[in-house]
């Protein structure tokens, strides 16, 4: 039987694939210049990513979740990242979003 945890973290971590991605698509689309409906898609995806974070006061609502399930509380116990990665995701990936968001003004 698969915990509660082990199905908790590899939801969220499907979950920032899918987000990773399409902000990289973001950055991909601005930098070729190719305006697409999935270009649009990944920009409401995102947006609307930051409204939960927004909403959650910068959480993710499965990191709740998941501390109910363990006492670890470092940086990745909820999501099967690298312990750098899972600590400066935010940072990156808003840089990235921003980046791609003026490759696609310009």
């Amino acid at each position: 039987m698969i915990s509660k945890l082990v199905l908790i973290k590899t939801t969220h971590t499907i979950i920032w694939a899918v987000m990773a991605a399409a902000t990289l698509y973001i950055v991909y689309s601005g930098y070729t210049n190719k305006l697409t409906p999935l270009l649009w898609f990944c920009i409401g995806l995102i947006v609307f990513e930051g409204l939960v974070l927004l909403i959650n006061k910068w959480s993710c609502p499965l990191t709740a979740v998941a501390g109910k399930y363990t006492e670890d509380r470092r940086d990745n116990f909820d999501i099967y990242l690298p312990q750098y990665l899972a600590r400066y995701n935010k940072i990156i990936f808003t840089t990235l979003f921003v980046i791609g968001v003026i490759l696609v003004i310009f």
